[in-house]
């Protein structure tokens, strides 16, 4: 698959994409958002695809949205709507495999948004983090007002959203945004070696836990734990069916 804002690759059962406008820190423009609407339905119709990694090329993962696409619009609601009218964010939260999300540098607007919906973020340190578009007169709409309050309580979410304030990876693990912090230099390493951990798993049983999380969180208790005993039960019914004790 050959794209000119993203590159795909398959390392074995892993897929990696990586962000690559370093020119203007990775910023999300409506050609980045059609090609990575395209990449994430190949990765999802690729049985052979057991974990993705999302990353940025140069000194960011993504600085937020191409401003330079702001310019040429009637206004920013009206640019706003061309960057998402593909819902790339939809297709990431359906994804029923783990999304490592690799942070570093600059993670704002869209950036820091795409990478809510990632099953886990490493970030390395030093890295700044930022929601901007309330102060550019938006409601951050790539699911930012749904993804962050899920992570960390309401207040803390309301409070990143309304200032637009800059925060590092000291608040954002303390707040729970962040999976783990690690050095720079140590980044790639520590992505690759979680990914490898989590392919090496059986496939059934890491999406089952997924759904069970993500979907559970939105019942009632009753239901969730029937939930969860429904996505055990078709596991424990795959394992018997192919042999395993």
């Amino acid at each position: 698959m050959s794209f000119s804002s993203i590159l795909y690759e398959k390392l074995d059962t892993i897929g990696r994409i990586t962000l690559n406008r370093p020119d203007v820190l990775n910023a999300y423009s409506v050609q980045m958002r059609d090609e990575l609407h395209e990449v994430l339905q190949a990765v999802l119709d690729d049985d052979e695809v057991l974990v993705l990694i999302i990353r940025g090329a140069g000194r960011a993962f993504c600085a937020g949205a191409d401003l330079r696409e702001f310019g040429s619009a009637p206004s920013p609601v009206a640019a706003r709507h061309v960057r998402f009218a593909r819902d790339v964010w939809a297709r990431l939260h359906a994804l029923p495999r783990p999304t490592i999300m690799q942070l570093h540098g600059y993670v704002f607007g869209s950036g820091l948004e795409m990478a809510l919906f990632g099953t886990f973020r490493i970030a390395a340190e030093g890295t700044l983090f930022r929601l901007p578009e309330v102060q550019l007169g938006m409601v951050p709409a790539a699911g930012g007002t749904q993804t962050l309050p899920r992570l960390v309580s309401a207040g803390a979410a309301l409070e990143l959203l309304l200032t637009g304030r800059q925060f590092d990876t000291a608040e954002a693990s303390r707040l729970g945004i962040l999976t783990r912090v690690v050095p720079g230099d140590a980044l790639e390493t520590e992505v690759l070696g979680l990914a490898a951990s989590l392919a090496a798993l059986n496939p059934a049983l890491v999406t089952a836990v997924i759904r069970a999380v993500r979907e559970g969180s939105e019942l009632p208790m009753p239901q969730a734990l029937e939930l969860e005993n429904r996505l055990a039960s078709s596991v424990q019914a795959g394992r018997s069916s192919n042999g395993d004790s």
